[in-house]
């Protein structure tokens, strides 16, 4: 989610939704502010990515920038424009416009940490609706990773780790043959998880 900016620096441009921390406020709680002021969007989990602190990062002067990520699901939250900003949009994370400061940089490094996350965490589920198909949850993982994955083998693992629930519904209004959904098995992962379980793809 991108926001078009009103004010120099980078008047015109593309970048990522933010600005500067308060004396009396957290960093997380800037974030959230920040985002709900330039987007409208708010009550979403946000997770702190990294500290950037390059010298010459922004041409106002020294400013240390904390990231954070969050998974949204694009149609879950109604994005709108705020006062600091002339337009907002979603953008593919691998198809950006160019971004002002060093937000590219911002964004190469929230790519490589969910995709590193996305192997051993089941952060997955969080893109999908409550009942969805195995092979919506093959194309999540395909675009988080950059790449097919086969089919066969994609479905054995996800099926062995016993995470997913099989429902006796199928999806309805497409064109091809309905296939059969299934259900992310929040309790049963913790559960698997306090055993030793290890969630690997």
């Amino acid at each position: 989610m991108l926001i078009k900016r009103r004010t120099e620096p980078f008047e015109d441009c593309w970048a990522l939704p933010g600005g500067f921390v308060g004396i009396a406020e957290t960093t997380d709680a800037a974030a959230r502010r920040e985002l709900e002021e330039e987007t409208g969007a708010k009550d979403l989990f946000l997770e702190q990515l990294y500290t950037f602190s390059t010298v010459d990062r922004d041409p106002r002067g020294r400013v240390i920038s904390v990231a954070y990520f969050a998974l949204v699901k694009p149609n879950s939250i109604q994005i709108r424009v705020g006062d600091e900003a002339k337009e907002v949009g979603w953008f593919g994370a691998r198809d950006l416009p160019e971004l002002a400061f060093d937000h590219a940089s911002i964004v190469s490094t929230a790519l490589q940490r969910l995709v590193g996350k996305v192997r051993y965490q089941p952060i997955g589920f969080e893109l999908l609706p409550q009942k969805f198909t195995l092979s919506h949850l093959q194309k999540i993982y395909e675009v988080i990773l950059g790449r097919d994955l086969d089919k066969r083998n994609f479905r054995r693992a996800v099926l062995k780790m016993g995470i997913l629930d099989a429902l006796d519904e199928k999806e309805s209004g497409v064109p091809h043959r309905p296939s059969q959904l299934f259900r992310f098995d929040q309790a049963e992962y913790e559960r698997l998880v306090q055993r030793g379980f290890s969630f690997e793809l």
